[in-house]
């Protein structure tokens, strides 16, 4: 059981640089597009070398629908964090709803 938390770290840590590579050039408006792409691309190849092998280790512990729903959960979760403290957005009553579709998902994916 403790095995299969390791895929779901590194899915954490590769979601938290997807996010910083999607998003976090979004409080540089006034840097130019092609060194933020670059900064981008740069972020993304490191949640690449935590996404893969998150991928591959799940994939003993999780089906692929799965991990994909493991995924999506993360990411609206780190993204959730990363909006309010980092881009000082509100976190309203939508995120909330949304959180619950989510939580809907993960039952039926993981229902035998």
């Amino acid at each position: 059981m403790l095995q299969s938390l390791a895929p779901i770290g590194l899915l954490v840590i590769s979601n938290i640089f997807m996010t910083f590579a999607w998003y976090g050039h979004l409080k540089f408006k006034s840097t130019a597009l092609w060194a933020v792409i670059l900064v981008s691309w740069l972020l993304a190849f490191f949640e690449y070398i935590f996404q893969v092998p998150a991928n591959r280790l799940g994939s003993e512990y999780f089906s692929a629908a799965q991990l994909k729903v493991i995924q999506e959960v993360i990411s609206l979760t780190v993204f959730s964090v990363f909006s309010v403290l980092y881009l000082k957005e509100r976190f309203t009553i939508n995120y909330f709803f949304a959180f619950l579709c989510i939580l809907g998902a993960v039952f039926f994916i993981f229902k035998k």
